[in-house]
């Protein structure tokens, strides 16, 4: 089943809730075929489609697992649906950019594992790695390169509520792989960090392979940090945003921040501009638990609750202080991602 956007504070007291079946309740988008109910992994080289010769939006679907279709701001939702290409992957979350895909879904076990499959162009497996944790976020980087995800944990000593966030990163060419980012040397407000409680979570990369952005959370507080690869850093921007997606252009991060306090819709998206870190909040005023994901340099794409319990749709919003109403691009979809016509 799939299951709509949701807080993390909603999600830890769901997860609490249903601890004696966790290993039989999918958390988080879940995208899965219709003949396919129960798959944990990615199935490879379906049907014959590839980053290339399928390009368009990538999106998941509760019925027909991972979609490719072909994308058109003026196209109606029925012309989209209509042209859409079944991928055969069954995924919790995915994602595609450059040359590159990742799929991450529950992996079958006693405990709760994550299966993290990295395709290539062909959507063939490429590398797969098992990791601890219910699926959740999951990100490329522009050129293919690096990989990321984000899941939810359980059985930190400091947790109180019993749930927590791991993030990992693989280096697709070196094979580099990172199983837990929380070794980062993390400055915040310019002075070094320690603390048994920090957490990450949402990493999206920058063009170059090595600097990345992600959510650190610690003593209550959420940060936007910006990290390097290469010394192993990360240093916080502002605070209050979570969940950041960086421009194709480079300038911009998409985020959402909390605006409202003891309540269960509590966030709005909104886009930092990196050179003046002046904030924007955009025209889209429901609570928006998601990454989102850049379709252009000028609109963003998120996921929320359907109408049908269970679903989400894909909505879309002006990036900017535009007053254009949100609109809606697809129902039954989630985990948005464009793939270009070129490669």
């Amino acid at each position: 089943m799939t299951l709509p956007p949701l807080s993390l504070r909603a999600r830890i007291t769901a997860l609490m809730a249903a601890t004696a079946v966790l290993a039989a309740v999918a958390v988080g988008y879940t995208v899965q075929a219709a003949d396919g109910e129960g798959r944990t992994s990615a199935s490879s080289g379906a049907q014959g489609l590839t980053l290339d010769n399928a390009p368009g939006l990538y999106h998941g679907s509760r019925k027909d697992g991972v979609l490719s279709t072909p994308y058109s701001p003026s196209a109606t939702q029925a012309a989209h649906r209509a042209q859409s290409k079944k991928t055969g992957l069954s995924c919790h979350r995915f994602y595609a950019s450059g040359r590159t895909a990742v799929c991450i879904a529950n992996h079958p076990g006693l405990s709760q594992k994550t299966k993290v499959t990295v395709l290539d162009r062909r959507l063939e497996t490429r590398e797969s790695v098992v990791v601890g944790g219910i699926p959740n976020r999951a990100r490329v980087s522009p050129s293919g390169r690096m990989v990321a995800w984000t899941l939810f944990v359980s059985g930190d000593s400091y947790a109180s509520s019993s749930f927590s966030t791991r993030s990992g990163i693989l280096d697709t060419r070196t094979g580099y792989l990172i199983k837990n980012v929380e070794t980062l040397q993390l400055y915040i407000e310019g002075r070094r960090y320690h603390a048994p409680d920090v957490n990450y979570w949402g990493i999206t990369f920058a063009d170059d392979d090595n600097r990345f952005y992600a959510t650190v959370a610690t003593k209550g507080k959420t940060y936007l940090v910006e990290g390097d690869m290469k010394s192993w850093k990360a240093r916080t921007l502002r605070q209050n945003a979570e969940c950041p997606s960086l421009s194709p252009d480079g300038t911009r991060i998409a985020f959402k921040k909390r605006v409202r306090k003891g309540t269960q819709d509590p966030w709005r998206l909104h886009v930092l501009d990196l050179r003046t870190m002046r904030e924007t909040p955009l025209a889209e005023t429901r609570s928006v638990d998601d990454q989102a994901a850049w379709l252009d340099d000028s609109t963003l794409a998120y996921a929320l609750p359907g109408r049908t319990k269970g679903t989400s749709d894909i909505w879309t919003v002006p990036a900017d202080a535009s007053p254009t109403e949100p609109a809606l691009l697809m129902s039954d979809a989630s985990s948005p991602s464009l793939v270009p016509g070129t490669m």
